[in-house]
């Protein structure tokens, strides 16, 4: 059986005809725009957001184009990446009746999405060495899988999956599968958006929250077939990426040199903030990471996530997630920001 987007598309998103915005009836430019109900008059700001933004956003697209090597048509940018995970559930999942399949420990959103779209989820852990577990995904999969979530480099683990197991996915299974990409760029793996036209049921996510620093912009990518770039156009809200943050993001874009540096400094960081934590007596583990964080098994995780907080030092406790007994999550900071945590650990004394 060979891949049919009309065999997994939901009847009633096939029938759908998109919302016709103002800005997608008219494109150009004009003396007088009287067709959006928008203020004339302006806004009580020095920059003016009275009008509304691009719906399709051709011109980050565009130079997200050169950037990425992916064509525009083949590009969906959504309001985060978990904008774009919840686009693809309501385009492929019929509630209360399809399935995803993810590979805990993942990204949580995965699982939040399919209880908001009301989609049964269905899990196969991963290894004790956090890579895919092929026969047992095969042996879960059913008729109403629609979705298969793979995260590399996956979040919390921080480890990339094994690009042989991701192919044999993609080569047997006739479902959407979604490569979640956000820490590409920490990584020496190369993304998977240029297998693109080999594979018309990969869907890649990307984000400009990790590598670009734009967190605050909620600016995600799906790089994916025409077909499907179309579909979840038709389906998100038509003003979805604001105006301001296509404004900052084309201006961040032009500074490919910079986030490149950023990225080199995050990784060298990244090693040495390794390095030191392994010398700590508590830690007891630092698992390989292709990210911008360390998953780190400590001796007694609550305690000392509780007691980093009292230092005013934030990481994340992972320890109640499948296959992260003990661990905590530690973001890579400055070299300021690292020695803190360091420091703060080596001082850590059980009650």
């Amino acid at each position: 059986m060979s891949f049919d987007l009309n065999n997994l598309l939901r009847e009633n998103i096939k029938k759908l005809v998109p919302y016709s915005s103002a800005r997608d009836e008219f494109k150009g430019e004009a003396n007088t725009f009287l067709d959006a109900n928008e203020n004339s008059f302006g806004s009580p700001l020095t920059k003016w957001y009275n009008r509304y933004p691009d719906p399709l956003q051709l011109k980050v697209k565009e130079k997200l184009s050169a950037i990425k090597g992916v064509p525009v048509e083949n590009i969906f940018l959504g309001n985060g990446s978990d904008e774009c995970i919840d686009v693809l559930m309501r385009a492929f999942c019929e509630p209360g009746v399809d399935n995803i399949l993810i590979c805990p420990p993942t990204y949580g959103m995965y699982e939040v999405s399919a209880h908001i779209n009301d989609v049964n989820i269905k899990k196969v852990e991963l290894t004790p060495a956090f890579q895919l577990n092929l026969p047992a995904i095969e042996e879960a999969i059913d008729d109403n899988t629609k979705i298969i979530f793979l995260c590399s480099p996956n979040n919390p683990t921080g480890n990339s999956l094994d690009r042989d197991d991701i192919e044999i996915i993609l080569n047997n299974y006739h479902g959407i599968v979604v490569i979640d990409e956000a820490y590409i760029n920490f990584s020496r793996f190369r993304s998977f958006s240029q297998e693109l036209n080999d594979y018309p049921n990969l869907v890649i996510l990307q984000t400009l929250s990790k590598a670009w620093g734009l967190a605050a912009l909620r600016v995600g990518m799906a790089f994916a077939s025409q077909e499907i770039i179309h579909v979840m156009n038709k389906i998100k809200p038509p003003y979805n990426i604001n105006q301001a943050s296509q404004e900052l993001t084309l201006q961040a874009l032009e500074e490919v040199g910079q986030v490149n540096d950023m990225i080199k400094e995050i990784v060298a960081q990244r090693d040495l903030l390794a390095k030191d934590l392994m010398t700590i007596p508590v830690v007891q583990k630092i698992y390989p990471s292709d990210a911008n964080f360390l998953l780190v098994q400590v001796t007694d995780p609550k305690a000392i996530y509780k007691y980093l907080l009292e230092k005013g030092i934030v990481v994340r406790d992972r320890s109640s997630v499948a296959l992260c007994a003990g661990c905590l999550r530690i973001t890579v900071g400055t070299p300021a920001e690292n020695s803190s945590v360091v420091n703060a650990m080596k001082n850590w004394k059980p009650s």
